[in-house]
């Protein structure tokens, strides 16, 4: 295969809202385009945002009025993944713009049904627009405050210029059978949009890359004005600021970024970038997979097919009331 370029586009949402922050997305088409980009990983919940530090008003037994008021704000920021939806045609644009895939984390809503929220990425292709998305199958902790769980129908592999693409979002990364299903899928690239700037994290990427032997890339939200988006609580000594208890540096919650790219050995070939948005890229050779996987194939010769198998259930889960004629 040609050699391609990948990049992760390390940005944050804008305290402004769902539009200022695709407006900074579309800004970067011309950094995109002049990159030779052929595919293009935007962090987790970029669009709709991440409400690190929020507790939404709960406490165990019961809920303030307060956090259902600041769930129905976070709730019209969300966006609907749908081809004619305003959001993904602009994605589709700078997407044909710059004829590279986007692969974009985000906050879905399903407008005239029920009122659920997910953690979404979507999938944007040059020529065709939005083709698929996939939702974070279990959010972590009190992230399922706000967020309902996905289906195994979203385990979505694409095509796309740089061989197939998927992977999951954040710490469903670290789920080892969703790992196996999606390195069944015959992935060549592995997006992984996330929140998480700690170190430890570009060494689960880099076990990903290995394990499966595949390229990686990992984008990370770079926030350095999450505290101007009601993030966390008022510190008492000065009202002005808030707080996350108990996080180092917890005024600026996702200063740091990280987002890499890594390759079938686990090597890191490009990034982290710290402490700033841009675009981090590197060439890659799918070749390099094959060669990566004469001695390591996880569905192929090392599976013991014959000791194990895995059932995965790829069928939608209707959470809606079905009404019957």
């Amino acid at each position: 295969m040609v050699k391609q370029i990948v990049a992760a586009l390390q940005v944050g949402t804008d305290p402004k809202g769902t539009q200022a922050t695709l407006e900074k997305i579309l800004s970067f088409e011309t950094e995109i385009k002049n990159s030779g980009a052929k595919l293009v990983v935007i962090p987790e919940a970029t669009l709709g945002g991440y409400p690190k530090g929020s507790i939404f008003g709960t406490y165990l037994g019961y809920r303030l009025q307060s956090g259902r008021e600041q769930y129905a704000e976070y709730y019209s920021q969300a966006i609907v993944a749908d081809p004619n939806a305003y959001e993904v045609k602009q994605l589709a644009k700078l997407s044909h713009n710059t004829d590279a895939s986007l692969v974009v984390g985000c906050i879905e809503k399903e407008l005239d049904s029920h009122k659920t929220l997910y953690c979404t990425m979507l999938f944007i292709d040059p020529i065709k627009g939005y083709i698929g998305k996939h939702r974070k199958l279990m959010p972590t902790a009190t992230e399922r405050l706000i967020w309902g769980t996905g289906d195994g129908s979203t385990l979505t592999a694409v095509d796309s210029a740089v061989g197939k693409i998927g992977g999951a979002i954040c710490w469903e990364n670290m789920l080892p059978l969703l790992r196996q299903a999606m390195y069944a899928k015959g992935l060549d690239v592995w997006c992984a949009p996330t929140v998480d700037q700690r170190p430890i994290w570009r060494s689960v990427m880099q076990n990903i890359a290995y394990e499966g032997r595949l390229f990686v890339v990992s984008a990370v939200q770079y926030m350095p004005d999450a505290t101007k988006m009601g993030l966390g609580i008022t510190d008492p000594s000065d009202p002005e600021r808030k707080i996350l208890p108990g996080w180092e540096s917890s005024d600026i919650p996702c200063i740091n970024g990280g987002s890499i790219i890594v390759n079938p050995y686990g090597e890191i070939i490009a990034g982290p970038l710290i402490g700033k948005e841009g675009l981090v890229t590197a060439e890659i050779d799918t070749d390099v997979i094959v060669e990566a996987r004469y001695d390591f194939d996880p569905v192929g010769h090392y599976a013991r097919g014959d000791v194990f198998q895995l059932t995965v259930n790829e069928k939608p889960s209707n959470n809606n009331v079905s009404f019957l004629k």
